[in-house]
């Protein structure tokens, strides 16, 4: 099947599929005569993992990884979860950081009035002075 073909039945779009062959995370396609990149049945399960890897948030080096453990049948299933654990510490930690902007910008946004008034709490917090010292020039 053709790069459309197999975007289609994987749910990967072509150019992505461009790019996870050009960074190697897939084999580089099969060509025709013509040049046209030729895809089989395996090819797009294995786009449907990293679909679904990517999907869950892996990054492309820990899909490589995933990828490398399904491959090997002599991998203990402790490999995979140790991947799957250091992911979802990483997913965690990235909730804290959004929960912790959502309640910042929710408390600025109660302290701005939003009327015709100029003073606005979210902009003075916003020219702070940061942790370099500088000031941010208005």
């Amino acid at each position: 099947m053709n790069i459309g073909q197999a975007a289609r039945d994987s749910g990967v779009p072509a150019k992505t599929i461009r790019y996870y062959e050009s960074v190697g995370l897939i084999d580089p396609a099969k060509r025709t005569s013509t040049g046209y990149r030729v895809y089989t049945e395996r090819e797009v399960q294995i786009l449907r993992f990293i679909q679904r890897a990517r999907s869950l948030g892996f990054s492309v080096r820990q899909v490589s990884e995933l990828m490398a453990l399904w491959r090997d049948r002599r991998r203990s299933s402790a490999q995979v979860k140790a991947l799957a654990r250091y992911h979802l510490q990483e997913i965690e930690l990235k909730i804290e950081e959004l929960t912790d902007m959502r309640d910042i910008l929710f408390d600025l946004m109660e302290k701005c009035h939003g009327d015709e008034r100029p003073d606005c709490p979210i902009l003075k917090e916003l020219a702070k002075e940061g942790e370099s010292g500088s000031k941010a020039e208005p």
